[in-house]
């Protein structure tokens, strides 16, 4: 898990972006002024900061700057603003990557553990998850059960981490196949059944059978 520092002055956006991050795990704190805001986001500690520039009262490429001088935390742009001129800026100021409204959420996740695994910070590498005696190991791309483990394909890992960040409820099949897409591998309803049905064959093969549950006419579970 990592904390994320949140400077988005849209509510709607803003709380969008803080079910994303806590529902994949991470700590979101956002900010709630903005007239010293890099100075506040330096006193959260955080990971990382996920930084929008049209701010009100000030500009992020200047809070861009002001807590690159500051600190070496890892800054990841999201904005609307989207010109060549201020995705330079961005990345002169110190951001470490640029990433334009609207935006894909898996995208942005994938955006956020890139950025966390080359800094070296918290929720990066290593980062497993547990559920119901199953643990995955996210970094490694496997799962392990009552002391047997078993490596998973990229299809695999994503369907059981999304499952998994969710515990007790259904994931719908359209959630899922936007996530088996968002690792660029497009796949239509018939596969989606596919990919479930080799996982459950593979999480068998170490004791956790029956570990995702079908919810007819819903989508799946664990």
């Amino acid at each position: 898990m990592a904390r994320i520092y949140v400077i988005e002055d849209d509510p709607a956006v803003r709380g969008e972006v803080e079910v994303l991050l806590e529902r994949a795990g991470h700590e979101a704190v956002c900010a709630c002024a903005f007239d010293r805001v890099a100075e506040s986001g330096l006193v959260a500690r955080p990971d990382l900061v996920l930084l929008d520039l049209g701010l009100p009262g000030t500009d992020g490429l200047i809070v861009a700057r002001e807590l690159r001088q500051a600190s070496d935390v890892p800054i990841i742009v999201l904005t609307s603003r989207t010109t060549d001129v201020d995705e330079l800026m961005s990345m002169s100021m110190g951001a470490d990557a640029f990433i334009e409204k609207p935006y894909n959420g898996q995208v942005l996740l994938a955006h956020i553990d890139a950025v966390l695994r080359r800094a070296g910070r918290a929720g990066a590498a290593g980062r497993t998850m547990e559920h119901a005696g199953l643990v995955l190991d996210l970094s490694r791309s496997r799962a392990s059960f009552e002391g047997r483990e078993v490596d998973l394909t990229k299809n695999e890992l994503r369907i059981l981490e999304t499952l998994m960040r969710r515990p007790g409820r259904v994931v719908s099949r359209e959630e899922l196949m936007e996530a088996l897409w968002s690792t660029d591998s497009f796949v239509d309803d018939n596969t989606l059944t596919v990919n479930v049905n080799r996982l459950r064959q593979t999480l068998a093969r170490i004791g956790a059978t029956d570990y995702v549950v079908t919810r007819r006419g819903q989508g799946y579970a664990v």
